[in-house]
């Protein structure tokens, strides 16, 4: 039996550039429903739960960066957020409210299809491993419930592409690993030379990891190789 459509929901108020999305989603076959602002956004997450949400920067009222951090808080959402501007600052404004990605306007059907699919499979492969549980420094990471815990108590609340990262480097522990190969194994695609953003996402995985556990220096930065993961890794029984 084939597994069900994803449901991909938009939020977008420019009337044209929603129907262009929704319709090339639809094409794809995946479901759609769509808002046009917070409110609608809002009673249409009562009835469903979205695979995805599509989320424009500029929207009247409450702003896709107020929704974004709103949609994290609330749920886990996988969020690709559509900006018309082009600005460093607006790309990490929409990463640090959580953004698992990002599209500057305009955009063409292809690379918008792409990084849904890529995003989607991020997500099954994230559901579709066997019960994994592994302890480091003063952590404990769940990689089926994608859960971080500090001594087995207190949750440490990470972004999706936050979340994948740390996955990749607790499964490959003491091994400097490439920007290039980071960006594909989280995001599915191959690394633009110019994009900054797994960069920016390792920056505040460390914040999060020392505010968590202040003194625990576990990534490191080897000059013209990448990142290092130095902390033993170590399987829960």
């Amino acid at each position: 039996m084939p597994a069900p459509a994803a449901n991909i929901l938009i939020v977008e108020d420019d009337l044209e550039i929603g129907d262009l999305v929704a319709d090339v989603i639809r094409r794809e076959g995946f479901n759609v429903v769509a808002a046009r602002d917070a409110p609608t956004m809002d009673g249409l997450l009562t009835r469903l739960r979205p695979d995805l949400v599509i989320l424009d920067l500029m929207l009247p009222g409450e702003d896709g960066l107020s929704i974004c951090r709103r949609l994290r808080a609330q749920e886990n959402y996988p969020i690709l957020m559509l900006t018309a501007k082009g600005e460093e600052i607006d790309k990490v404004l929409g990463l640090e409210m959580g953004a698992d990605d990002y599209l500057v306007k305009p955009f063409g059907s292809r690379e918008l299809v792409a990084r849904v699919r890529a995003m989607l499979r991020r997500e099954a492969r994230s559901t579709a491993t066997l019960d994994r549980r592994l302890t480091f420094d003063a952590f404990t990471i769940d990689l089926d419930a994608r859960r971080l815990e500090l001594r087995e108590a207190a949750a440490v609340t990470l972004t999706d592409v936050e979340f994948d990262l740390l996955a990749c480097f607790v499964q490959r522990p003491r091994r400097v690993l490439t920007r290039e190969q980071l960006f594909n194994w989280t995001r599915g695609r191959t690394l633009d030379p110019l994009d900054r953003t797994i960069d920016m996402n390792i920056s505040r995985l460390r914040r999060k990891l020392e505010a968590a556990n202040p003194g625990s220096s576990l990534i490191t930065t080897v000059r013209n190789g990448g990142y290092l993961f130095t902390a033993h890794v170590k399987r829960v029984h």
